[in-house]
């Protein structure tokens, strides 16, 4: 079983590298370049939120009550989210795909074998 779950979570992930991915930018006064990609912060743990399409974004802004306001966004590869963003981010990082689906979201922690070993919460463990 263990076995099974470990090979449906690798070809999920993979699904994910290469897939275009929605990444709202940021709330604020900024502009879209100062800004940066939108974030939630969970037990010391940065996510950058990102959405499959933009109805899962839809289902984000009106879980949020802003469905109205506009939702500026840049379409970034999953696999550049992982390697690029989330060390860039300088904290913690992980990604969370559709995280107005519930169960049918998809969160990626910052650990080992999902982002860059030097961005892993996990890279001074042995497995």
């Amino acid at each position: 079983m263990v076995v099974q779950r470990r090979l449906e979570f690798t070809a999920l992930l993979e699904r994910f590298r290469a897939a275009p991915v929605l990444a709202p930018m940021g709330e604020g006064q900024a502009s879209d370049d100062e800004r940066g990609l939108l974030t939630a912060d969970m037990n010391g743990i940065r996510f950058i939120l990102a959405f499959s399409d933009q109805q899962a974004l839809a289902r984000y802004a009106q879980a949020r009550g802003e469905f109205s306001r506009e939702w500026t966004y840049q379409t970034i590869l999953g696999a550049r989210l992982l390697d690029v963003a989330v060390p860039a981010a300088g904290v913690p990082c992980g990604v969370a795909l559709d995280c107005a689906d519930g169960p049918d979201g998809l969160v990626l922690p910052p650990v080992k074998g999902i982002v860059p070993d030097g961005a892993a919460i996990d890279a001074n463990t042995h497995e």
